[in-house]
């Protein structure tokens, strides 16, 4: 008897969320800060929507699409009301069944697929039953850069007589957090980054190795005098000065 009443209950509880619930719709976007939309291109970014109250995840996805118009986000002013957005351009779409306003948290991890570079974010709304979030939506900034060191790569044992002067290549690749090209005078300039490689041998400061850009779209390079043989450390960094976007790569190798 005791069964039954609460297999009644449960079935009435779950026939009254049923009845009384709205599907209702939150876009989520995530905007690399003074760059465009991420999106497919970069592998997206990861949304959670979550009750803050139970931490019951109400929905989770990528965003998908293409990172935005470059025109219209990066030269163009924008008042209020205008959409900054279309509809190709990268978003996730939170569709939840709630039958009273619930306070939610929504991080955003992004770039997703690239774990050295990933930053969390996330703000708070409360969702309010069939009363869809859309257009823009709800943007998320995503600070940073995406660094990766090309040269010398991980752990790579490097005999010193195969070096041309002792001087060691440093290479890397920069680009925007929405994947956007980093290039000598264009949209994004790489006259305003400092990219700069902090050197360590046997755990003790080297050196320290400015980058700079070469003809190729994103990539920097600088050499490193390592006339002494032994473990070193490199950790290269990115730094805009006008927007604060910071990003950081680290590998290590070895001289013999």
């Amino acid at each position: 008897m005791k069964m039954t009443r609460a297999v009644l209950t449960a079935f009435l509880l779950f026939l009254s969320l049923t009845l009384f619930a709205e599907t209702t719709r939150a876009v989520v976007r995530a905007h690399a800060k003074d760059a465009k939309f991420i999106g497919t291109g970069i592998g997206g970014a990861y949304v959670v929507i979550r009750n803050d109250l139970t931490g019951e995840i109400l929905a989770k996805g990528l965003t998908t699409g293409a990172s935005g118009n470059t025109e219209l986000i990066m030269n163009t002013a924008i008042k209020r009301n205008d959409r900054l957005t279309d509809d190709q351009t990268a978003k996730f779409i939170g569709i939840v069944d709630i039958d009273e306003p619930v306070f939610v948290t929504i991080e955003v991890t992004a770039p997703v697929n690239r774990k050295n570079a990933a930053i969390k974010v996330s703000t708070q709304v409360w969702l309010i039953p069939g009363k869809h979030i859309e257009g823009d939506g709800i943007v998320l900034e995503v600070p940073g850069f995406i660094l990766d060191v090309l040269a010398p790569q991980t752990h790579q044992v490097i005999p010193s007589a195969s070096l041309k002067d002792n001087k060691v290549l440093i290479k890397a690749n920069l680009v925007m957090m929405c994947g956007c090209a980093i290039s000598k005078g264009g949209t994004w300039n790489s006259e305003d980054i400092e990219v700069k490689a902090i050197v360590k041998l046997e755990g003790k400061k080297l050196a320290e190795v400015p980058l700079h850009i070469t003809d190729q779209t994103n990539v920097f390079e600088g050499t490193l005098d390592a006339s002494a043989k032994g473990n070193y450390e490199l950790q290269l960094y990115a730094y805009d000065r006008k927007t604060g976007n910071t990003g950081v790569d680290k590998v290590n190798f070895v001289i013999q």
